[in-house]
């Protein structure tokens, strides 16, 4: 094999996850786990994620097709959507948190109401019950019905059927026996994760690994050895002094891998930007996402999507969908725009793709094509040193 280098890794990342666009339900298959996110600007997390990887996809089409669909909503190593095969692994489960009687009491009772209905909104629930408020996890207060129902679909007594308007609606799930070999479901949920993020630094596989005590806690003590034993199986090599963990049978060195001549405006979550430290190893700027820090110390934006040009992030955009139009406020690392005729017209296409994306499905087709991206808008933050590592 020759010499991999963090170019090459770089090059892999990039080519092994914006794959060839592809069925819905393959596509989630492939990526193993689409984290998503409520915040909409322009459009939810897991529906910036699948527009690169779904042909002809729609904001919306994921939560529209979510009841036909192999997939359940649930903990991964975040909140998000899984195949049925890997969900069916992670339960049942033994959450740290133990309930007392009471509130098994309540549960079992709001159990026997929901199979009686077979999918129940959260208001009805809150309607017949009447629990009350109760605090919730950020010091504010929520209703009691709602946390109980959290609780139960964590635990596994409920799954999301749908969503009405966002808010998930809950129908019963039948409980299944656990995996007979935990070792072996650790060692797929840990496949799952190189998957889904690989190529890994190490510190970001340790890290990932760790977060699957969400995932299945009951098996939370035998997450070193899950670890250990991914080092030993996956292919891995050593650059600028830092181990990097693949999936088998891939090359990151393969020539196969080169970047297209494309602009991706990426979700905040989208696998090849969610790890942040293997973001700075691999484009030498620092990332960070701010939709929950204050506005006047924000220095990208509320929802600064990565700008992806070939296979280097060299910016980053705030896009706003209002009244049909698309607006795009570009921010670069350097600085300025790079003068790349190539570079603007790939981004026109990409603007063109996105207002594509968010045009809704009962859009009358002339109506859907009235409307042009606005030009974009270019920022001027100064990063520093990555611009020698793009030009």
């Amino acid at each position: 094999m020759p010499q991999i280098t963090l170019d090459a890794l770089r090059r892999h990342a990039v080519a092994r996850t914006l794959f060839t666009p592809t069925t819905l339900p393959r596509a989630i298959t492939r990526l193993g786990f689409v984290q998503a996110d409520p915040i909409r600007a322009p459009a939810r997390a897991q529906d910036l994620t699948l527009r690169h990887r779904v042909a002809g996809y729609r904001a919306g089409d994921l939560e529209r097709r979510y009841a036909q669909l192999p997939i359940e909503e649930d903990f991964f190593v975040n909140y998000g959507f899984v195949p049925q095969a890997l969900h069916r692994l992670m339960h049942p489960r033994t959450p740290p948190t133990v309930w007392p009687k009471s509130r098994w009491a309540e549960a079992h009772q709001v159990l026997d109401f929901v199979r009686e209905r077979g999918v129940v909104h959260p208001r009805e629930v809150d309607a017949q019950f009447q629990h009350g408020k109760t605090r919730n996890g950020f010091g504010g207060s929520s209703k009691a019905s709602t946390e109980l129902l959290d609780g139960m679909h964590y635990r596994g007594l409920l799954r999301v059927a749908r969503r009405e308007s966002g808010i998930r609606c809950y129908a019963a799930r039948e409980a299944h026996e656990a995996a007979p070999d935990a070792a072996a479901a650790m060692d797929t949920m840990v496949d799952a994760i190189v998957a889904q993020y690989g190529p890994l630094p190490a510190p970001s596989l340790g890290q990932l690994v760790a977060h699957l005590g969400a995932a299945a806690p009951q098996w939370r003590d035998a997450r070193p050895a899950a670890l250990a034993r991914a080092k030993r199986r996956l292919p891995s090599t050593a650059v600028e002094g830092l181990a990097w963990y693949w999936p088998a049978g891939e090359n990151p060195a393969s020539t196969r891998h080169a970047a297209p001549d494309a602009v991706r405006l990426l979700a905040p979550f989208d696998p090849l930007v969610w790890d942040r430290r293997r973001f700075e190893a691999l484009w030498g700027w620092a990332y960070r996402f701010e939709a929950y820090t204050p506005a006047g110390k924000r220095k990208l934006g509320y929802y600064a999507l990565p700008l992806l040009w070939r296979d280097r992030v060299i910016g980053w955009g705030n896009l706003a969908w209002r009244n049909g139009v698309l607006d795009a406020a570009l921010g670069y690392v350097c600085g300025q725009a790079p003068r790349d005729t190539a570079l603007r017209r790939a981004l026109d296409d990409e603007l063109g793709r996105i207002e594509a994306f968010l045009q809704p499905r009962a859009a009358n087709s002339a109506a859907a094509n009235s409307t042009k991206p606005a030009p974009a808008r270019d920022g001027v933050i100064q990063a520093g040193s990555a611009c020698s590592r793009w030009r």
